[in-house]
């Protein structure tokens, strides 16, 4: 009876620990204002499922309120700090749409494009929503120039950027694989052109120089591949280029 007294005490004593510890989370709120401060401050604390609750119910209930944006850009990054990525992009699109001259527009423009390339999958799949990012952040930078999140957005770009390039690189050695140059070469040539800023740029010359022995023109294929080891000097591509033209100079 005294044990079973203990352990019943000591489950009582528990449950008033965690009952303070929610109280502490969540305390009373008296007035929207406090409602609003306080899920900043939950938000701080990374309890981001309570700061949900507590904008949501700020958002239905004061629509006319002059801090409605920064309570939707809020939900938005909460949104983004779970990988809620579909429900973030609903509500920084919200906020775009609704409250064109917000001060909160800056940031939910760049959450945005955070909020789609979230969405996106790996380079062997499709990448719409990479372009879709992209295009996001282009457009942030364009409206929004010397916000603080500018030079993020330049390297989520260039980021996004890299994994569409991949994404082509991949498709062309597929074809090399298939022995076939046609399409393989069309692959290789578009991050040339439109990915040189990419690390993808020496996979792809390379490639193409592949191409190129593939399709019969060894002597070319081997001259391209001198020249990328006279462009570029002393970088890995350069040696890479090397490697492959003694292998082929070999065969």
């Amino acid at each position: 009876m005294r044990r079973f007294s203990l352990v019943w005490v000591a489950g009582a004593l528990l449950a008033l620990w965690l009952a303070g510890c929610g109280a502490s989370v969540l305390p009373a709120v008296h007035s929207e204002a406090e409602r609003l401060a306080l899920a900043r401050r939950l938000m701080q604390q990374h309890h981001y499922a309570n700061a949900v609750e507590l904008l949501k119910g700020y958002i239905d209930t004061n629509a006319g309120s002059a801090d409605i944006d920064t309570a939707i850009d809020l939900l938005g990054e909460c949104y983004l700090r779970t990988k809620d990525w579909a429900s973030a992009s609903t509500e920084f699109e919200r906020l775009l749409r609704d409250y064109p001259e917000s001060d909160s527009g800056g940031a939910a423009s760049f959450g945005l494009g955070e909020a789609l390339f979230g969405q996106a999958r790996g380079p062997d799949f499709d990448q719409d929503e990479t372009s879709k990012a992209v295009a996001q952040w282009q457009s942030y930078l364009e409206k929004y120039p010397g916000h603080w999140l500018n030079e993020e957005a330049r390297r989520r770009i260039a980021l996004a950027r890299s994994r569409l390039a991949t994404k082509l690189v991949n498709a062309a050695n597929l074809y090399l694989k298939l022995k076939l140059p046609g399409p393989a070469s069309v692959y290789f040539s578009k991050v040339i052109q439109e990915y040189s800023d990419t690390p993808l740029l020496g996979e792809a010359l390379i490639g193409l120089a592949r191409t190129k022995a593939m399709s019969g023109k060894r002597a070319e294929a081997i001259q391209s591949l001198k020249e990328l080891e006279a462009q570029f000097p002393g970088k890995p591509i350069a040696d890479r280029a090397a490697r492959e033209r003694a292998r082929l100079e070999r065969n």
